[in-house]
């Protein structure tokens, strides 16, 4: 082989190296930059909902359900009210002789 076709096979040998090296560098740089950006994005759609939820939903729900509560509570209250009502007509029934509860008006 002469000398002066080593030579052009080296210098070109060298040359796609450089180009290799260069066109590595760079799939490394956007692997990193993809990687980069699926995290933020994966990270966002994972935080986003739950920051909405505290900030907008939580106070609503915390409230609905402060609401039910007293719902709850008052349906109790008149329940025990409407027993004490029954308590009291039955002992309105046993005292006035004529009224009874089985008696109809026909």
């Amino acid at each position: 082989m002469p000398p002066n076709e080593n030579s052009d096979m080296l210098r070109e040998t060298y040359r796609l190296a450089k180009e290799n090296n260069k066109m590595l560098h760079k799939m490394r740089r956007n692997a990193l930059w993809g990687g980069i950006i699926k995290f933020i994005l994966y990270a966002a759609l994972l935080l986003i909902p739950a920051y909405l939820y505290l900030q907008y939903l939580s106070p609503i729900v915390g409230q609905m359900l402060k609401t039910m509560q007293e719902i709850q509570g008052t349906g109790a209250k008149a329940q025990v009210q409407f027993a004490d009502w029954q308590k009291m007509l039955d002992q309105i029934r046993n005292k006035v002789p004529g009224m009874s509860s089985s008696s109809s008006g026909n």
